[in-house]
């Protein structure tokens, strides 16, 4: 089959690899209909080093499934499914708890021999506890908005349910890519009464304010601080949802977040170290957020996309065949494209 390899920042290539198999009882094949290039490959890509082995790339994807070993139960041949970005078995203590990315015997797509979503086909391991089915057929026009629920729109929920987001909130989204237009869609729907999204592509923030947010301010640093503080009557938001990963969307954050409030992470990060001193202390700051547990999600989101009370992916903007995948990295690379749906 074909797939998806990066050998270094800005180096894509599709390639045959061999095509995927059962090699453990609890596996499916799953035969790729809908993948995407996520915001989170676009590290590596920018900064990789030049490797001889590709690395196999993709982690969001939806498709059929194609075979099971003996020990899958509650799936079957044909059956349409949707894939959280990490595996897990859905049992464990962490499972247990909602915390799927900590799975005792999970893991991550394209790494120690598993294939990466951005192919023709994925061997999905501890697929009974992975793969959730999907009530519409292979040509629905919802497979977009369903294909979110594998990562970008359970994470952008993720952020704003650890920021303790709800009725009479104000909330700050700070990044414009995927992420935080998913995590303005999230606010919205669970009731914020304002929604402060920090971005300056108008292109996408226009489609901020149509997914909810109700002011959008595209000063960045002092000057954006400064501006949401003044939105704000000088006390910033009780919420806000760091979707950058960068050590100054960090910075930007605590400048404004209100006193006694939350500063959740979504974005990945490209820092070690936060400034949570005295100061943060004092304002009683908690800091949150992490790695989505998307299939702890998917269920809950699920209705809500089926029925169109939200519309995740309108988050794609551009489509490509698999051939093209390398161009979709570039165009998002690049901000010609929000984000790139990927059609095998």
């Amino acid at each position: 089959m074909r797939a998806t390899l990066m050998y270094g920042a800005g180096d894509v290539r599709v390639e045959d690899v061999p095509d995927p198999k059962i090699q453990q009882p609890t596996d499916a094949v799953v035969r790729v209909l809908l993948s995407c290039v996520c915001g989170s490959d676009l590290w590596p890509y920018g900064s990789m080093p030049a490797a001889e082995k590709g690395r196999r790339m993709g982690h969001e994807f939806l498709g059929v499934v194609e075979d099971i070993g003996p020990e899958v139960s509650g799936l079957g041949r044909g059956d349409l499914v949707v894939a959280p970005f990490v595996w897990a078995d859905n049992t464990c203590e962490f499972c247990r708890e909602g915390l799927h990315t900590s799975c005792l015997n999970g893991g991550r797509y394209g790494s120690d021999g598993v294939d990466g979503g951005q192919g023709e086909a994925v061997r999905v391991p501890q697929a009974s506890g992975t793969l959730v089915k999907l009530p519409v057929a292979e040509d629905s026009a919802l497979l977009p908005g369903l294909l979110t629920l594998s990562d970008v729109f359970s994470t952008g929920h993720h952020g704003v349910v650890k920021a303790g987001v709800g009725p009479r909130t104000a909330v700050t989204v700070i990044g414009d890519g995927a992420v935080g237009l998913s995590a303005v869609l999230a606010a919205e729907r669970l009731g914020a009464e304002r929604i402060i999204l920090m971005g300056r592509h108008t292109d996408r923030t226009d489609l901020g304010r149509e997914f909810g947010a109700t002011d959008v301010v595209a000063e960045r640093g002092d000057e954006g601080v400064a501006k949401v503080r003044e939105l704000t009557g000088g006390a910033g938001t009780h919420a806000v949802i760091e979707c950058v990963g960068a050590e100054q969307s960090m910075h930007t954050a605590l400048g404004v977040v209100r006193d006694g409030g939350v500063v959740s992470r979504l974005g990945v990060s490209q820092y070690t170290e936060v400034p949570m001193g005295f100061d943060t202390l004092m304002r009683n700051i908690t800091l949150t957020g992490g790695a989505a547990p998307a299939r702890a999600y998917i269920e809950e989101l699920l209705p809500d996309v089926l029925d169109g009370t939200v519309e995740p992916g309108r988050v794609f903007d551009r489509t490509v065949g698999l051939a093209d995948t390398p161009e979709g990295y570039r165009a998002m690379a690049e901000r010609e494209a929000l984000k790139v749906l990927i059609r095998p």
